[in-house]
């Protein structure tokens, strides 16, 4: 039954309207911003290939500690490049080169880069030959 649902992904913030600014303004999403009849502030990001999710403001919002939300692209070291151009702070992991770009030299695993949203959850670009 489960297999012809249109699932998505849902993760909550400190705030709606941050989250609306982030995803639609820094990062270039589809956003829209509801307000969840007695539910709550909510924003939903629609991606180009039909997938969407869902961020809802949670008053006690705790940032998750792993990644929630992965970008699949095309080059890592120029969306990477980007992202900074745009103010967003990459994760300085210890694996990662001096650009903020996690690249495995045996090219078993993508080239990565990590950051947070502003309520502090943990997103990821990874360089994808098909996005996805």
């Amino acid at each position: 039954m489960l297999h012809n649902s249109p699932a998505f992904s849902s993760f909550s913030t400190d705030s709606a309207a941050t989250a609306a600014k982030f995803y639609g303004e820094v990062l270039g999403l589809d956003v829209t911003a509801m307000d969840g009849e007695g539910m709550g502030a909510m924003v939903r990001v629609r991606f180009t290939h039909g997938a969407t999710a869902l961020i809802y403001e949670k008053e006690d919002h705790a940032p998750a500690t792993h990644t929630v939300l992965m970008f699949p692209v095309d080059d890592a070291t120029a969306t990477a490049r980007w992202l900074t151009e745009r103010g967003v702070a990459l994760e300085r992991l210890e694996w990662c080169d001096d650009d903020g770009v996690a690249r495995d030299p045996s090219g078993l695993t993508p080239n990565t880069a990590w950051f947070k949203d502003p309520a502090g959850n943990w997103l990821s670009i990874l360089e994808s030959d098909d996005e996805g």
